[in-house]
């Protein structure tokens, strides 16, 4: 089979398996573009961040703007860190299964024309932020070096998802960043219910690879929390919820914004009471549904935001 036709093993029947080019299929994999999950969970705190800023100034007049451009930044960064990963773990990925199809592993681009395209899709993203204000472009750049480092903690720590709730949820202190020009209480407690939303998820992600991941030495929270993992969810999401309801509460929100805290809690119950760590597939799809109960909450801090604006 044509390596740029060739598919990967977790990502069938996409819109970049159908009708991409087929040059371009192995480098829009390597970005995740056939599964853009990745992306939404990194916009969700962008977004909350965005909405819940500008409702606590009472202005909308950059909200439009950072919706936007933090979309355009969470899909091309997200691409820019996956590829990153890719490169960093391309031996491992050989050992897995569910990896093991991925770019180069398979042998369809090598590291160098990987590394390439990662340049290329920092480039757009620093094009984006140098839209913004000088805060919040050092603010932005800041992020690098977690995302460059978590690649490495899966081999070091049992707690890599950790590490990569500080590099999803950096959106969280953006919106505040661009608004204030600065970061404030408000912020760093959104980010911190942020941090515990992605370690929750992405032990239900990890739970798809423990035995493979158990066999070639990766540690995972998956790995450490086993059969209590239902536990560690109710833990980490209950500390999620807590955590943004304090930081709704220093930004004075309204009505709506509780209203989208209330039904995002109930999604991340109902995900605790659904999942079965025994069942990948079903851990897949309970993993993808945070994207709907990220755009819960932030349907309502986005109204909040434009009653307090009006």
């Amino acid at each position: 089979m044509n390596g740029a036709a060739a598919r990967v093993a977790d990502a069938t029947d996409n819109w970049v398996d159908r009708i991409a080019p087929l040059w371009s299929r192995p480098y829009l994999r390597l970005s995740r573009f056939d599964r853009p999950i990745g992306s939404w969970l990194l916009l969700m705190p962008c977004w909350w961040s965005a909405a819940l800023a500008s409702g606590k100034a009472g202005r909308l007049d950059q909200l439009p703007m950072m919706i936007a451009l933090f979309f355009i930044g969470s899909f091309v960064m997200r691409g820019a860190g996956c590829t990153w990963n890719d490169i960093t773990d391309r031996d491992l990925d050989a050992k897995v299964e569910r990896t093991r199809s991925r770019p180069i592993p398979a042998g369809q681009v090598t590291a160098k024309q990987a590394f390439a395209w990662l340049v290329l899709q920092a480039l757009i993203g620093f094009a984006v932020l140098l839209q913004f204000n000088g805060f919040a472009i050092a603010t932005g750049i800041a992020s690098l070096a977690i995302v460059a480092a978590y690649p490495f903690m899966k081999r070091i720590t049992y707690w890599p998802q950790t590490v990569l709730g500080l590099a999803f949820s950096w959106g969280a202190l953006m919106g505040f960043a661009v608004v204030f020009g600065r970061i404030d209480a408000t912020a760093l407690v959104l980010y911190a219910g942020s941090i515990c939303w992605v370690i929750a998820y992405d032990t239900i992600y990890a739970h798809q690879d423990t035995e493979d991941d158990a066999l070639i030495g990766i540690k995972s929270t998956a790995l450490l929390f086993g059969a209590r993992t239902q536990s560690a969810l109710l833990l980490f999401y209950g500390l999620a919820v807590a955590l943004i309801s304090i930081a709704l509460r220093l930004a004075g929100a309204g009505w709506p914004a509780w209203i989208g805290l209330v039904v995002f809690a109930a999604h991340l119950a109902w995900q605790v009471t659904r999942i079965d760590i025994k069942d990948s597939p079903l851990c897949l799809r309970v993993f993808k549904s945070n994207r709907d109960a990220g755009l819960l909450l932030f349907a309502g801090l986005l109204l909040d935001a434009v009653l307090r604006a009006g």
